[in-house]
């Protein structure tokens, strides 16, 4: 059985959409933060970044949300959640998860956390810039969406889970994920999915969703 390392709401909500989305069996574990847990010497024996999530697949360990993600879909061929090797749409999910885990979640770290860049005084403008940077994103993946059901074929792979992660993360900004309407409606019909809905409501996650 598999075992996913989790925090609510953070980057492990990917493969938790992806493991109810395939329909297997998982356990759920719990990575209290606020008590530092992702600091213990038990998580980072499994994950030596003491970041979230982990994946635990018999003997194998992996730790980065979408490299799970990856290894989900290659392992469960059946779900559909990733296309054939050396198809277009193999290689169009490639792009769309690498651009939103190396562009998207990489600037919003640093709008979230610019104290880690630059020093206070500069932070208001730093922040700003880094929003102006993720709008831009964000305006890339609606012009990619329209006249769209997916990012990559005709139906919803990996790499739209993970949008749909950074599209609940980019929710606060002040042109929210929803100010898109061709990204919005997309989001919109993820939502929908029985096994997104199973995802929220174990991390008791509600709406709005993004």
């Amino acid at each position: 059985m598999y075992k996913l390392y989790y925090a609510p709401g953070l980057a492990s909500l990917a493969p938790h959409f992806v493991l109810n989305e395939i329909g297997v069996p998982y356990e759920l574990i719990l990575v209290d933060r606020k008590k530092g847990a992702h600091q213990s010497a038990d998580y980072l024996a499994l994950n030596p970044n003491g970041r979230i999530p982990t994946l635990v697949d018999g003997d194998l360990t992996l730790f980065e949300a979408a490299a799970i993600c990856l290894h989900l879909a290659d392992r469960h061929p059946e779900a559909g959640l990733i296309a054939a090797p050396g198809s277009h749409e193999r290689a169009l999910t490639y792009q769309w998860l690498t651009f939103l885990t190396n562009t998207v979640q990489v600037d919003f770290w640093q709008y979230y956390r610019p104290e880690f860049y630059v020093p206070p005084e500069d932070e208001p403008a730093y922040r700003a810039r880094m929003e102006a940077h993720l709008l831009r994103h964000l305006a890339v993946l609606d012009a990619a969406l329209q006249g769209r059901n997916a990012l990559a074929g005709e139906q919803p792979s990996i790499a739209d889970f993970y949008l749909l992660l950074l599209g609940r993360w980019c929710r606060l900004l002040s042109k929210p994920t929803r100010s898109f309407p061709d990204l919005a409606r997309h989001l919109d019909t993820l939502v929908e999915r029985p096994a997104i809905q199973r995802s929220f409501a174990a991390e008791s996650i509600t709406a709005p969703f993004f």
